[in-house]
């Protein structure tokens, strides 16, 4: 997650935003995937939704464990234009392909230093509209980036892999993504939505976006650019006994504003960077008031220590009931 002011969108994209589409899909799907069920009256089949999968953290901890590894076996660190970037997204890309999934790394360059972005496309489900699912990879120069933002790239991966082991056939299409030097001004996602046609921004019908999703001392947000979408991930929340507040932190400051500036639906959680908890958040959420959501924010100390595991296990599967909603 990036701080500071960020770059001049390189072309004013123009597409139809989906958000009453979304909302009609929403009330139909309610919630899942349908499916057939021999429940239904007079012996013919009923519909009902499947929910998503449990993510297991300890596979998401595990990602983070790797992710720390290779930082430590390249200087420290994942940054763009530093080898435990591209080390980073060749260890993703692996377990991708290997899941069944169509992969693609996009390069760009930034700063004199070539970029890359990892894109995984489920050959399964439908073909038009489609809900992608994204984070950024790298991190900064000062440290490995475990919850900045490994929390939210590992997060997304284990979803991608639970779609793979479901087998899911959607009805529309899942595309998965790894940004690179989200850290330098959101350039890789920029980079990508600058790369579609006008019909090809127009078929993403909601990009969802994860950048922070273990901070130790969590807040639990919920990005509030689309009412539709929004709703997905607030009342899931809400349902977990788990109450929400509108994601401020990250207006404009992560890879979903290359997308919303292009007038794509997005929508996405998040658990808090440098700004402090407030007594009332540590009242109701827990924690430290008065403290930042993450002290090791762009620091050398984000390692595996530290990230919460509870946020990050609420949070992983808020990613997958997410995506098997609003695909469905």
């Amino acid at each position: 997650m990036i701080r500071g002011h960020h770059r001049q969108q390189r072309r004013a994209a123009v597409a139809t935003s989906a958000s009453t589409a979304l909302a009609l899909a929403l009330l139909a799907a309610a919630g899942g995937a349908a499916q057939a069920s021999p429940d239904g009256p007079g012996g013919r089949p009923a519909t009902r939704t499947a929910a998503a999968p449990d993510i297991d953290v300890a596979a998401v901890q595990q990602d983070l464990k790797e992710l720390q590894s290779v930082a430590e076996a390249n200087g420290g660190n994942r940054a763009h234009g530093r080898p435990g970037y591209r080390a980073s997204l060749d260890h993703l890309k692996q377990k991708l392909d290997a899941a069944g999934f169509t992969t693609t790394v996009q390069e760009f360059t930034s700063g004199g230093s070539t970029g890359y972005n990892l894109i995984a496309d489920w050959p399964k489900g439908g073909t038009g509209a489609t809900v992608m699912t994204g984070a950024h990879l790298d991190s900064v120069r000062s440290g490995p980036g475990i919850n900045d933002n490994g929390s939210g790239s590992a997060g997304v991966l284990e979803t991608a892999l639970a779609v793979a082991k479901a087998d899911l056939e959607p009805k529309k299409h899942l595309r998965f993504a790894w940004w690179g030097a989200e850290e330098q001004g959101m350039v890789g996602s920029g980079h990508y939505v600058d790369s579609l046609s006008k019909d090809e921004l127009g078929k993403i019908d909601a990009y969802l976006n994860f950048d922070m999703i273990g901070s130790p001392n969590a807040g639990h947000f919920v990005y509030d650019d689309d009412p539709a979408v929004e709703s997905v991930f607030a009342d899931w929340f809400r349902a977990k006994g788990v109450r929400t507040e509108p994601s401020e932190e990250t207006n404009g400051r992560s890879d979903h504003a290359s997308f919303k500036r292009a007038g794509v639906t997005v929508g996405g959680t998040f658990t808090g960077a440098g700004a402090r908890k407030t007594r009332a958040q540590a009242d109701k959420w827990g924690g430290t008031a008065g403290e930042p959501y993450d002290a090791c924010y762009h620091s050398s100390c984000d390692d595996t220590s530290n990230i919460d595991e509870k946020a990050l296990d609420l949070h992983s599967d808020a990613i997958a009931h997410a995506v098997w909603t609003l695909s469905s």
